[in-house]
């Protein structure tokens, strides 16, 4: 496990024209789950990115808010610059349960790959019709020259590697996790709109967080 306290630093940069897409490639719900799910969690992405770290959770807060759930961003409690150290565990988790969370969400990233791979060029194909610029090389010659082939090209793909936490406020034991994948991210907020809506669809799924 690389970059595990680490959250996408590099995805303030434009990757790609597409839009951002990620796709949940597991998960995983710990048999001492309540039954009755969370409807109260502390969200925080694990980055000294101060931008993504608020962008991050702010989607997430907004989409769980908007499923009925109650959700507290991290800044308060651990504002820009904070570095856990051990003397601060129960200062900190005081705090959360203060706050009347009853679940910690936490995102990683886990990797980052690049995957270089080439895009072939496209030659068209066509009948000829007729006389008029077909009768005469020249005038054939270069009017489709130009266009009878498009070169191929190499293009480097940007993977990243994502983990979901959630862990139960008291016990502090994990209950739930997930792993996720993006490919080429087009923006900071593209991806984090389409993390939080995978995230939260999941955990609704795995019924660890209850909706109205």
């Amino acid at each position: 496990m690389k970059n595990s306290r680490v959250f996408l630093p590099l995805l303030l940069m434009l990757l790609a024209a597409c839009s951002s897409s990620v796709r949940v490639t597991g998960s995983w719900t710990s048999p001492s789950k309540p039954a009755e799910g969370y409807k109260r969690v502390f969200v925080t992405a694990l980055t000294k990115n101060v931008l993504a770290r608020q962008t991050v959770e702010m989607h997430l807060e907004d989409l769980m808010r908007a499923q009925g759930v109650t959700a507290f961003g991290s800044f308060e409690i651990m504002p820009v610059g904070f570095r856990a150290k051990e003397a601060d565990r129960d200062e900190v988790l005081s705090k959360i349960k203060k706050l009347g969370s009853e679940a910690i969400l936490t995102i990683a990233l886990l990797d980052q790959t690049s995957e270089t791979r080439y895009v072939p060029g496209n030659t068209m194909m066509y009948t000829p019709m007729g006389f008029g610029y077909h009768g005469r090389f020249w005038s054939y010659y270069n009017t489709y020259n130009p266009l009878m082939y498009d070169a191929g090209y190499y293009t480097t793909d940007k993977n990243y590697y994502l983990e979901a936490n959630l862990y139960d406020t008291d016990s502090e034991q994990l209950i739930w996790s997930s792993q996720s994948t993006t490919v080429n991210p087009s923006s900071l907020d593209g991806f984090a709109n389409a993390f939080a809506a995978v995230v939260v669809k999941q955990l609704i799924k795995d019924g660890v967080i209850i909706t109205p």
